[in-house]
C-alpha cells in the first residue's frame, strides 16, 4: 500500500469534532503543514489532546485562534494567551494534566492498557472525579488511557513504509501520540527508500503509519 499521498489530499480525513492529538512542545515538532490543511478544512468542534497551545501564530495556536477548538487536553496554556482568555470566558473547555500524567495517559491508550496510577495530583484538585486506590499505605489517582481518531506527526525523515527517524528535541510528544491514534498521517521533511534509515534511529516504525506528507521542512 503506498502510503505518500499530496498535502490536499489530508483534507478528506477531517471531520468536526474529531479528536486530534499533536507532537511536539511549545511548537517544536509540531507539523506546520498538517494544521494548516486542518485549517483551511474548515473542520471544527474538535478535541485537542497535546502538551500545549504553543503560541497564537505557531504549533496548533491557529486553530485556537480561529476557534476550531471546542476542548483541550493539555499540560500547560501559558505560552498562548488566547488560551487563557477562551478558557475563562468559557468559550473552550480545558483538562489541564500534569505533564508526566499526559505522557502515560496517551502510552496506556496506544499500549490497550486501561489506565495508570500515579500520586500526581493526589489532595489537589486534578484527583476531581477520579477514582483512588490505596496500596502499601499510599494513595494513587487512576488515570485513564487517552486515544484518538487522528495523529498529526512530525518527521526529520521517513522512508516508504512509514518508519520515521525524528530531529533532536523535536522528538518531543510524537512516538507517543502515533501510537495512540486510529489514524496517523505523517509530516516528513524528507522521504527515503526502505533500507536507507539506520535501523537504529528509526523510533516510529512504519506498521502505526497510515499517511505521509512530504514537505520538505515546510
Amino acid at each position: 500500500m503506498d502510503k505518500i499521498i499530496g498535502i490536499n489530499e489530508v483534507v478528506q480525513h477531517f471531520k468536526d469534532g474529531m479528536t486530534v492529538l499533536y507532537g511536539g512542545f511549545m511548537g517544536v515538532g509540531t507539523p506546520a503543514g498538517l494544521v494548516k490543511c486542518l485549517l483551511d478544512s474548515g473542520a471544527c468542534k474538535l478535541t485537542l489532546v497535546g502538551n500545549d497551545t504553543a503560541f497564537p501564530d505557531t504549533g496548533v495556536g491557529p486553530l485556537i485562534v480561529k476557534k476550531r477548538v471546542g476542548k483541550l487536553v493539555t499540560s500547560h496554556i501559558g505560552t498562548n494567551p488566547e488560551t487563557g482568555r477562551q478558557m475563562i470566558a468559557g468559550e473552550l473547555e480545558v483538562e489541564l494534566v500534569p505533564q508526566g500524567s499526559l505522557a502515560e495517559r496517551v502510552r496506556c491508550g496506544g499500549a490497550g492498557l486501561g489506565g495508570v496510577l500515579t500520586p500526581t495530583g493526589v489532595g489537589t484538585i486534578v484527583e476531581e472525579g477520579k477514582t483512588k486506590l490505596c496500596f502499601d499505605g499510599k494513595e494513587y489517582l487512576v488515570e485513564r488511557p487517552i486515544r484518538g481518531d487522528i495523529a498529526l506527526i512530525k518527521a526529520r525523515k521517513a522512508d516508504r513504509s512509514g518508519n520515521l527517524v525524528y530531529e533532536r528535541a523535536a522528538r518531543n510528544f510524537n512516538p507517543l501520540m502515533a501510537l495512540a491514534a486510529d489514524l496517523v498521517v505523517v509530516e516528513a521533511d524528507e522521504l527515503v527508500d526502505v533500507g536507507e534509515l539506520d535501523p537504529e534511529c528509526i523510533v516510529t516504525p512504519g506498521v502505526v503509519v497510515h499517511k505521509i506528507v512530504v514537505t520538505g521542512g515546510l
